[in-house]
């Protein structure tokens, strides 16, 4: 099984009991299994990761809902192991968005990761939670609790990393 990351425009959504019957609607599928799924506040765009054995399983289980597909990806999870983020609980409350430039490889990505980590330290009211980068190494997705985004600014500089998108999500 791997993991894929759906981005989704959220048109008919604008409560969290909207969202959540949508999701279980998913989820009730037996060929994918939805991990978490984050929305950006407002209800406009969701960010789903789904464990399936194909990125064509994920597309048919949205698609059934009538769930737009903007983007999947088959991504890995890092900062977390997935019995974690499965268990769920934690609370994240900013993604921000990373395209990687082309120079980086997946290895020389974990090896900066595990580098500049350690400098989270530098902005302590910020809690960096987990990422999921594309296997194709296009971008990733990190998850942070943050008290506003000038924090997530902050840890952003701390790590030297780049933001190319800075979403809030909902609580």
């Amino acid at each position: 099984m791997a993991l894929f990351l759906v981005e989704s425009t959220i048109n008919e959504v604008s409560t969290k009991e909207e969202f959540s019957a949508l999701v279980e609607k998913v989820n009730g599928t037996d060929a994918a299994n939805v991990i978490e799924v984050q929305v950006a506040k407002g209800f406009t765009r969701a960010y789903f990761i789904i464990e399936a054995d194909a990125e064509a399983t994920v597309k048919l289980a949205l698609e059934a809902q009538g769930i737009a597909i903007d983007l999947v990806k088959e991504v890995r999870l890092i900062g977390k192991e997935l019995d974690e983020v499965k268990a769920g609980g934690e609370q994240v409350n900013y993604l921000v968005e990373w395209e990687i430039p082309a120079e980086i490889t997946m290895e020389k990505y974990l090896e900066r990761k595990k580098k500049n980590s350690v400098k989270y330290e530098e902005v302590p009211d910020v809690k960096f939670s987990r990422t999921y980068v594309c296997e194709d190494m296009t971008k990733c997705l990190c998850f942070y609790d943050a008290p506003d985004e000038a924090a997530v600014k902050r840890a952003r500089e701390a790590v030297q990393t780049p933001i190319t998108s800075l979403t809030e999500l909902a609580d």
